[in-house]
């Protein structure tokens, strides 16, 4: 087993930042580490980097304990904090030259780790002088380093533009075919476009652990766009079978959402014969992770 959390519980004074958590992560899994701000993430991801310690409970990385055995899990680990703390006035290929004597690995492993992560065209530069992309990069090389078995990155993607996105998402998914990634984001694309499985936490506690797929489809719901070709009363679409809420969006144009398997498309049509409509647009949306989220932690 890659991670292993079992009871782990963290309190900061009075507040209980985490209550008794549990799960197991396999090895070359990516999952999904999500929650609301506050909800403990960063706290759990300390404490398995060995930087924080649980007050209870035990938690392991390749089989040893954060607690008894820090050295061995922090060889294990790459970890890429929330913060990314870099030496500014160092230049990118110094920097990673100083890790890898602190890691006590060959030097030949710069030049691997800056081809992986696109370095090269910045790699002669002071990390000061780096665009936030950038700096992410050498953020994600350092944690590459050593080769270790697990990358826990903490909101990897934070105040980057889409274009930056999206190069490290493409960097952290590469990096993932022979490594476990445990991933805490706010982007909920990013755990769809990178991600097999969810871990929600809300309140200290988890509240979901599904696989991605499972996690959306079990919902059981699905949302169809309708345009109307004249203005209704809200007492009239609630008639609806199956309906559990709807939303006037503007005019005539309603968002209903249902909770069947049945595909709701015919009826909804049917609905607008009986009653003298037409149906000038009628889509069926997918529900998406965002959505799952805001009910999960509501």
């Amino acid at each position: 087993m890659s991670i292993e959390v079992k009871n782990i519980s963290k309190s900061y004074g009075s507040q209980k930042a985490l209550d008794n958590i549990s799960f197991s992560i396999q090895k070359g899994e990516i999952v999904g580490f999500l929650g609301p701000n506050g909800a403990g993430k960063s706290t759990l991801m300390k404490i398995l980097t060995t930087y924080l310690a649980s007050d209870e409970g035990t938690a392991t990385v390749n089989n040893e304990d954060v607690s008894q055995n820090p050295k061995a899990v922090q060889r294990s680990i790459g970890y890429l904090p929330e913060h990314n703390p870099l030496y500014l006035d160092l230049y990118v290929r110094e920097y990673l030259a100083f890790n890898a004597d602190v890691y006590k690995i060959p030097k030949s492993r710069i030049n691997e780790v800056i081809e992986l992560t696109g370095l090269n065209p910045e790699s002669h530069k002071k990390i000061g002088k780096l665009s936030k992309g950038y700096r992410q990069r050498v953020g994600l090389a350092n944690a590459l380093l050593h080769n270790p078995d697990v990358l826990i990155l903490d909101e990897p993607t934070t105040g980057l533009d889409p274009n930056q996105i999206l190069e490290i998402r493409n960097l952290i998914k590469n990096a993932g075919k022979h490594k476990t990634v445990f991933l805490s984001t706010h982007i909920m694309q990013e755990v769809e476009a990178i991600c097999d499985r969810v871990i929600i936490i809300n309140k200290g506690k988890i509240v979901t652990d599904k696989k991605l797929d499972n996690l959306v489809s079990e919902q059981n719901e699905q949302v169809i766009e309708v345009e109307f070709d004249y203005k209704i009363e809200e007492q009239l679409i609630a008639k609806i079978e199956n309906l559990i809420s709807f939303k006037n969006i503007h005019d005539m144009t309603w968002e209903l959402v249902f909770k069947t398997d049945k595909d709701m498309r015919p009826a909804v049509f049917d609905f607008a014969n009986e009653n003298g409509l037409r149906t000038l647009q009628l889509n069926q949306k997918n529900k998406n992770l965002e959505a799952v989220f805001r009910e999960i932690t509501k």
